[in-house]
């Protein structure tokens, strides 16, 4: 095969749409929601699976930028950003702070461990720094009866500038029902008995926090999922919170099979036809970031027409049940989730979360932007 044939092929029919502007928008509803809060959006894991770039201009309009990597600071310095960058997870070595202070990091601080390293750096720094507080979620922080130790070893440690005061909630996506374990409003407690003698912004609300219960955002809000236009909340979709998806998952139906009564479609036959039917294949499967945990009947749009998966999702390939869709063809447009198919409820139907589709997306599939 020449050179140039292979110039000429033709990409794969799966693409992640990415709405630059539902981006914007969906900041704009986090800012209606605290007007006098400022705000990080959280752009880690790529920007939630939408590209760190297509973030920043997205959120342009935020405070500052929260992300995990230094890697990623460091290419929004060279992007162009010149507002705020938060490191969530803080510094893993101390050859980390003088990246974080020569590029104007903002980093957290959850453990001994890094006041430690801290404390060695050599004065010529100044750094701003986030002293994590853990009220109930039990992952990173210091628990309240240390966090009055740790501020002051920070406040005397040489090179901090400024020190800030944040928690993280355990349950605040389940407020009308609450699971098991400890509440928001326990955890509130826990924290504001913890800095209440302490100096310094706080920084409390996550995404659901913003939506529900805005009176306690406090100084700095960190909305993440619902910038991307998605929620996790049981059973809410983000467009009843007039949030706007900022990722469309198209593909198309790639071949045909009719099937008879009793017939299996699939790896491991999961579904048999009880009737004679239609089947759809559809180039995207488990490998392009589609749940393989999907159950039969998940939806999904053909040509704008809900209809349902059938069988396993496989590595490269899903079906579908095609009886809805009477004018179905190789090369019809398949929405896998985003406009018209809210990705909640492809989400619901594999027992995960919207946001592990969105940051499950592989590089397998080709990323555009378009607009809304």
């Amino acid at each position: 095969m020449s050179s140039n044939t292979l110039g000429n092929n033709m990409p794969r029919p799966l693409v992640a749409k990415i709405h630059v502007s539902a981006m914007a928008h969906n900041l704009s509803i986090a800012r209606k929601k605290c007007p006098t809060s400022k705000l990080w959006a959280v752009i880690k894991a790529d920007g939630y699976g939408h590209g760190l770039e297509r973030s920043m201009r997205g959120f342009s309009q935020a405070d500052g930028l929260a992300v995990i990597e230094n890697k990623d600071a460091l290419q929004l310095r060279e992007l162009g950003w010149t507002k705020p960058i938060l490191l969530l997870e803080g510094i893993y070595h101390s050859s980390d702070i003088s990246i974080a202070a020569k590029n104007y990091l903002h980093i957290v601080v959850h453990c001994v461990e890094q006041i430690e390293m801290l404390e060695k750096m050599s004065n010529g720094f100044r750094i701003d720094v986030y002293l994590k507080i853990n009220s109930g979620l039990n992952r990173l922080g210091f628990s309240p009866e240390h966090a009055a130790m740790a501020h002051r070893r920070l406040k005397a440690t040489a090179i901090v500038h400024s020190i800030s005061l944040m928690t993280h909630f355990a349950n605040s996506y389940y407020l009308e029902n609450p699971l098991p374990g400890i509440s928001v409003s326990e955890q509130v407690s826990r924290f504001n008995h913890a800095v209440d003698d302490l100096d310094g912004e706080r920084s409390l609300a996550d995404s659901a926090i913003l939506i529900t219960k805005p009176e306690i955002t406090a100084s700095w809000a960190r909305p993440g999922v619902m910038l991307y236009g998605a929620t996790v909340f049981p059973g809410v979709k983000a467009s009843s919170l007039d949030l706007l998806p900022a990722m469309t998952l198209e593909s198309e139906i790639i071949c045909i099979q009719r099937i008879s009564a009793g017939d299996g479609v699939g790896y491991g036959t999961r579904f048999v036809a009880d009737r004679a039917m239609t089947i759809g294949v559809v180039a995207c499967g488990y490998a392009n970031g589609y749940p393989r945990s999907a159950k039969d009947g998940t939806p999904i749009l053909v040509d704008g027409i809900r209809t349902g998966i059938v069988g396993r999702v496989s590595m490269d390939k899903l079906a579908l049940d095609l009886t809805p869709v009477a004018n179905a063809h190789v090369g019809s447009k398949v929405t896998l989730w985003g406009r018209g198919l809210p990705i909640e409820e492809v989400a619901d139907a594999a027992d995960t979360i919207s946001c592990e589709l969105m940051c499950g997306l592989s590089h397998r599939v080709t990323t555009i932007e378009t607009p809304v």
